[in-house]
């Protein structure tokens, strides 16, 4: 009889935390502890919408050897109980008075030596989710245990997507992908922008999206200034550059890229930029290889954009994508992580059309040892218009 367990099979997260524990073992951890969703996700499978709920804490303690244990508040035995994870341990939450402190302690204590060093993610793109004052009566309760920077241990580990995991993002982008193919039938000259948003939105969920975490765009004549601000009421005019983005999700991972159009008649500068966009990118789909550096992707992007006449712009060009929208590297001048097959990754080189306005362009792909593997639907060389 096979094993329970809730996205994939158990063997999955077996392997996951073999390979987890193969990295405590080089970096001298004797447990890792989880409290993030996107981690306890990770280990376990335990799949909620829950965690908008600042209310209650969640942990998990992978030990050096041997299974994770669940230090969870009662409202999620269920569900846990259905994940591969067998040892579950609860308590009555919220308590303003112990909020499984007490639990967290006796259950880390009986789990390793006094001597153990225990691995909290600390480092860029991790988060405590937990009351710190509580973290700090946990660190006093275990001693002389102690809590380490673990981020290495977890970051290594997740950066390399299983052939599951892999078909998952695939599936995001192929449901964003349909999604994308309807916006003519709902953006058009006049339609107001936050009315797209939410018809997209829509599109998202129809064509199979579990739920949409993240839709982000922007329109405005020969490009838009900024891609992370509401939508607004404004009708669409004749002349604009829509974008859309999106990061939807199924089975609990992400998919991350956008797609512009033109309403009406756009300029020739927005076309050729357009067009620049693309060509860089193409140039960087044929490009990556194992062992380059975050940077090097950086770099590849700008001087594919420079090549064509077009100004590159700020920030970074790209990152890794899985169990949160945006993960680790950052295709940026100072990120030297180098890249591995098996990562998932976003490709996102932006350039300026002139006065303030820009074009952002995404696809998502997986880094294989021969090259990269496009998972998005690619992008049309000229963009779409909208009547």
């Amino acid at each position: 009889m096979a094993e329970r367990s809730l996205i994939f099979p158990a063997a999955e997260y077996r392997d996951r935390v073999a390979r987890l524990q193969d990295q405590m073992g080089e970096q001298g951890l004797d447990a890792l502890f989880l409290t993030a969703a996107a981690d306890v996700f990770y280990v376990t499978g335990f799949l909620t919408r829950f965690w908008e709920s600042p209310a209650r804490p969640w942990f998990v303690i992978v030990p050096a050897a041997g299974d994770p244990v669940a230090v969870i508040p009662t409202i999620g035995v269920e569900l846990m109980g259905r994940t591969w994870i067998a040892d579950i341990r609860t308590w009555d939450a919220p308590d303003p008075a112990d909020d499984g402190v007490s639990l967290l302690i006796d259950t880390i204590c009986g789990l390793v030596p006094d001597t153990a060093q225990i691995g909290v993610p600390m480092g860029l793109e991790t988060h405590l989710r937990m009351p710190l004052a509580d973290y700090d009566r946990v660190s006093a309760g275990i001693a002389p245990r102690r809590f380490v920077d673990g981020t290495n241990a977890v970051q290594r580990t997740r950066e390399i997507k299983s052939t599951a995991e892999i078909t998952a993002i695939r599936t995001a982008c192929d449901i964003a992908g349909r999604a994308f193919a309807r916006v003519p039938e709902f953006a058009g000259v006049g339609r107001p922008l936050d009315q797209v948003f939410r018809d997209f939105q829509a599109a998202l969920l129809h064509e199979g999206a579990d739920w949409v975490s993240y839709v982000a765009g922007a329109s405005g004549q020969g490009g838009y200034g900024d891609v992370i601000s509401p939508a607004s009421a404004d009708p669409l005019q004749s002349g604009d550059v829509l974008m859309l983005d999106t990061g939807a999700v199924r089975g609990g991972y992400f998919c991350d890229f956008d797609r512009n159009y033109a309403v009406g008649e756009v300029s020739d500068a927005v076309r050729r930029t357009h067009a620049a966009l693309w060509e860089a990118t193409e140039d960087a789909l044929s490009a990556l290889r194992p062992g380059m550096l975050a940077c090097d992707v950086h770099r590849m992007l700008c001087e594919g954009l420079t090549r064509r006449g077009a100004t590159p712009g700020g920030g970074r060009l790209g990152h890794g994508l899985g169990v949160t929208l945006t993960e680790w590297p950052s295709f940026t001048p100072r990120d030297t992580t180098p890249l591995r097959a098996g990562m998932v990754l976003t490709l996102e080189p932006g350039a300026m059309v002139g006065d303030g306005r820009m074009i952002v362009h995404e696809e998502n792909i997986v880094l294989r040892a021969e090259g990269a593997e496009l998972l998005s639907p690619r992008a049309p060389y000229d963009m779409v218009e909208l009547r």
